[in-house]
């Protein structure tokens, strides 16, 4: 058995697809399809059943592919290891984030601890950051919600209240407080459902009897302050991410604990290295002063 059949049996579990599968690994697909039938027969069982070209992983294929991940895994954190041991000021810290509005302050005084460390982020969805997590392929998760799973470590850094924005000529920009049940006929804009702030508040505007009406849903939050600014419609915006310098007037949320927890994620078994323990510890001193 060799690496590279595990690399490709991985792409291909994924995928469930040759064609994709090929074009991702940048191979052919009669090169990709022998490498994963040479698998088949080292290990004497198929792993695939095949339709056409789609495949769909089998009984035999599913738990394979918990022990090949596993042994990936620990390959590639050997591999980190080694790295840090040779060049410990160097490096490349891998983050993903669905809570991105102190990333660029926490980022700032990491730096500032660890110049010649490079960062790599990613803004993605919930299920998207729990994915790279179980794969080893991330460092650290800034994230909200809160991911409680049995190989996932979760350390609460905040609890951060979500607001109602509007432009300043909107009819409530004269209150500082405002009641759930009195936005139902409001027009919204936000995120993508996925993204742990837009789930968190249709769930509680559900529990007063309506569903919020978006007339614009995207997948940059920062992009939402510019468009209650342009009178679009309003906006549930944590306080984390709020900007005093925009033409946006904050309310606070009447009887309902709106707010979300942000935390910081990683993988139990992911090898650490002196850098990412620096940035946990950036991370945790950063929002203390907000407690």
């Amino acid at each position: 058995m060799e690496l590279l059949q595990l690399q490709y049996f991985l792409v291909v579990a994924r995928l469930e697809h040759v064609t994709e599968a090929a074009r991702t690994l940048h191979v052919t697909q009669s090169s990709l399809s022998k490498t994963i039938q040479r698998l088949e027969e080292d290990l004497g069982v198929p792993l695939f059943d095949r339709i056409g070209r789609k495949l769909r992983l089998n009984e035999f294929g599913s738990q394979f592919l918990r022990r090949a991940e596993r042994a990936l895994f620990e390959l590639e954190q050997g591999k980190q290891e080694l790295r840090d041991l040779s060049s410990p000021e160097q490096g490349t810290l891998e983050l993903a984030v669905t809570a991105a509005s102190t990333l660029p302050n926490i980022l700032r005084e990491f730096r500032k601890k660890r110049p010649n460390v490079q960062f790599h982020v990613q803004m993605l969805t919930t299920h998207e950051m729990v994915k790279l997590l179980h794969s080893g392929e991330v460092d650290f998760c800034l994230s909200s919600p809160a991911i409680e799973e049995e190989d996932i470590e979760c350390q609460i850094v905040f609890i951060d209240p979500i607001l109602v924005a509007v432009p300043k000529g909107h009819r409530l920009a004269n209150r500082s407080s405002i009641s759930l049940t009195e936005l139902r006929d409001e027009e919204f804009i936000g995120v993508k459902r996925g993204y742990g702030t837009r789930d968190l508040v249709d769930n509680v505007c559900r529990t007063v009897g309506f569903e919020p009406r978006y007339v614009y849903e995207g997948d940059e939050p920062a992009r939402l302050s510019a468009l209650v600014e342009a009178e679009i419609g309003i906006a549930f915006i944590p306080s984390t991410a709020r900007n005093s310098r925009e033409q946006i007037h904050y309310l606070q949320v009447e009887n309902h604990d709106l707010a979300r927890e942000i935390a910081l994620l990683w993988h139990k078994s992911r090898y650490i290295s002196p850098a990412a323990l620096e940035f946990r510890e950036v991370v945790v001193n950063y929002f203390k002063p907000l407690t």
